[in-house]
């Protein structure tokens, strides 16, 4: 008969093997690996096991980082859904903020309104609503909750603008993400593949390609290489485009030389007219100037039926002589934005001969830019402007 020591030895292998059922032999297994102890054979065996198969409890920092990972884009889309516009859907450009307490640059069109519940207003759809709401002599009313909105019940939410403004947001040449804040300078002066133009487009040269193919370009391009000759024909458009830019501030400096020269404050205020469908048009109080008694009046879109069903709106405006004349007053006028004011208008110079039987001007286009300076103007309670009139002696 064997002895303990000896069924252990046998007893080591046979546990180890799956067909086995002896009892007698498990125990002796059992006592084997009692036997071998800690740094035993038995101990060493069961963790090159655990080591071979995948462990269910990873470290925590490995599983934490993985889930935060994961989890990124599915809070960027969510955030993105939050804070989006509800008007549009959409988000801002770009909000840009600067962490110097001295310098602050902040783009008005990405700005951020909420009504008195909390909903958000992109400052673009923000404008449209209040001016729609103007043409259609309406109060304007959040599209979520219809609560009234107006530039003095709602007010600019700065923590969704700062939140938005590191939201990644795809750059449209190279096609990388960017935190919003970064984007345009990113798109104007650091993207590789952002379109350019030659540097010797001023005489002619048409190229336009990615920014990195321009120094290629530059050193292949034949326009500096061409004759006086030829490059006459190329500078006679240039002056002719100067020309006309300059012709417009000569006319300014020259008016200004005039004898009689006026200028006000103006403030065309909202109204309605008495037709079966009411039209809203602008009229300012009556204002003296050059000793005269005048009055502006101004449309939209030329007093079209439906103007808020366009998406392209313009004003114009008509100058009225109140006063009466003995002769001919010969007038030279022109309308530039308020003090206050930071609609953007191009000035142009409008010339009319005023008389008893011809007091009243033609309708003249306000120049202003484009449609989102108009409907700037039409979210306004009112619109303030300067008139400066110039009397023109023979």
């Amino acid at each position: 008969m064997s002895s303990l020591e000896d069924r252990g030895e046998v007893g080591v292998p046979v546990a180890t093997a799956p067909s086995s059922s002896s009892a007698g032999l498990g125990v002796g297994a059992a006592g084997a690996g009692l036997e071998a102890g800690p740094g035993g054979p038995g101990v060493q065996g069961g963790q090159e096991q655990a080591d071979q198969e995948p462990d269910p409890d990873a470290p925590p920092k490995k599983r934490v980082r993985l889930l935060q990972e994961g989890e990124a884009g599915k809070l960027e889309e969510r955030l993105y859904v939050v804070l989006c516009c509800t008007v549009c859907l959409d988000l801002p450009k770009a909000s840009v903020y600067q962490t110097d307490c001295n310098v602050r640059v902040d783009l008005p069109m990405s700005s951020f309104y909420q009504c008195t519940n909390g909903h958000l207003m992109c400052a673009g759809c923000f404008i449209h609503l209040l001016a729609d709401a103007r043409l259609k002599e309406e109060q304007a009313t959040c599209p979520n909750c219809r609560c009234e909105i107006s530039k003095s019940l709602c007010c600019r939410n700065l923590a969704v603008e700062k939140a938005v403004s590191e939201l990644p947001c795809e750059c449209s040449f190279c096609l990388k993400l960017f935190p919003r804040s970064v984007l345009e300078r990113h798109q104007k002066e650091e993207c590789q593949d952002r379109v350019t133009v030659c540097k010797y487009k001023r005489i002619g040269c048409p190229w336009k390609g990615p920014f990195h193919e321009l120094t290629v370009h530059e050193a292949e391009c034949c326009h500096p290489t061409k004759t006086g000759n030829e490059l006459m024909g190329i500078l006679d458009e240039m002056d002719q485009s100067h020309r006309k830019e300059m012709q417009l501030y000569s006319g300014i400096f020259s008016l200004l030389c005039f004898e009689k020269i006026g200028f006000t404050e103006v403030q065309f205020r909202p109204y309605r007219t008495d037709d079966f469908i009411t039209r809203l048009y602008y009229e300012t109080p009556r204002f003296t100037v050059l000793n005269q008694t005048w009055v502006l009046k101004a449309r939209v879109n030329d007093s079209e039926r439906n103007p808020n069903l366009s998406c392209k709106r313009t004003l114009s405006f008509q100058l009225i002589l109140k006063s009466k004349i003995n002769s001919a007053l010969e007038c030279s006028y022109l309308l530039l934005k308020g003090p206050y004011d930071d609609v953007k208008i191009k000035p142009v110079i409008y010339h009319y001969v005023f008389s008893n039987d011809a007091n009243e001007t033609d309708y003249m286009p306000l120049p202003i830019i484009d449609s989102i300076e108009c409907n700037k103007l039409l979210a306004a309670k009112n619109i303030n402007l300067r008139l400066f009139i110039f009397q023109i002696q023979k």
